[in-house]
C-alpha cells in the first residue's frame, strides 16, 4: 500500500497557500489604485508590450476571453485602458493603456517593488524560486499533454 502524503507535505498545497498569500499581499499593495492582482498583471503585459488584441493579451496572461473580457471592461470603466475594434478587422478588439495608466506606471512599479522587498529574499533566491516554479509548471504542462497517463 502506498503511504499517503499528508496535506502539509503536499507541494501543490504549499503552492496553493503561497498563491493565496500573494493575492492577499498584492490586494493590499494595489488597493490605493483600485486594482486587483489579475488587473495588475494585465497592465504589466500592456506596459511591456504596448497595444495588444484581447486574444494576444489572453495568450500572454494564459486567460480565456470569458475571464479576460470582464476584467478589461472593469479596467476600462476605471479609466486604465481603452478597448477599440481594429479598423482593419472588426473581429479584433485592441487594448491600449490610457494616459492615467501611463502616468501612474512608475509609481505603481515603485510601490510594488518596495513591497516585494519585504519578502526578504535575495535577488538570487528570488530568481531561483521563480525558475523552480517555472520548472514545476513546465513538467505539469508536459504531463497534461500526455493524457494517456490519466485515462
Amino acid at each position: 500500500m502506498v503511504k499517503p502524503v499528508l496535506l502539509d507535505e503536499q507541494l501543490c498545497f504549499s503552492i496553493y497557500r503561497a498563491q493565496k498569500a500573494y493575492n492577499h499581499f498584492y490586494g493590499k499593495v494595489l488597493k490605493p489604485y483600485g486594482l486587483t492582482y489579475p488587473q495588475f498583471i494585465a497592465m504589466l503585459a500592456l506596459w511591456e508590450h504596448g497595444k495588444m488584441s484581447v486574444k494576444e493579451l489572453g495568450h500572454h496572461l494564459e486567460l480565456d476571453s470569458g475571464t479576460l473580457t470582464p476584467l478589461l471592461k472593469r479596467l476600462e470603466a476605471d479609466g486604465w485602458v481603452s478597448r477599440n475594434r481594429a479598423s482593419d478587422d472588426e473581429r479584433r478588439v485592441d487594448v491600449t493603456l490610457t494616459e492615467k495608466a501611463e502616468s501612474q506606471k512608475e509609481e505603481i512599479y515603485e510601490r510594488v517593488g518596495a513591497c516585494t522587498n519585504y519578502l526578504d529574499l535575495s535577488s538570487d533566491k528570488y530568481h531561483e524560486l521563480r525558475q523552480e516554479m517555472n520548472e514545476v509548471e513546465h513538467h505539469l504542462n508536459a504531463i497534461q499533454m500526455d493524457n494517456a497517463r490519466f485515462s
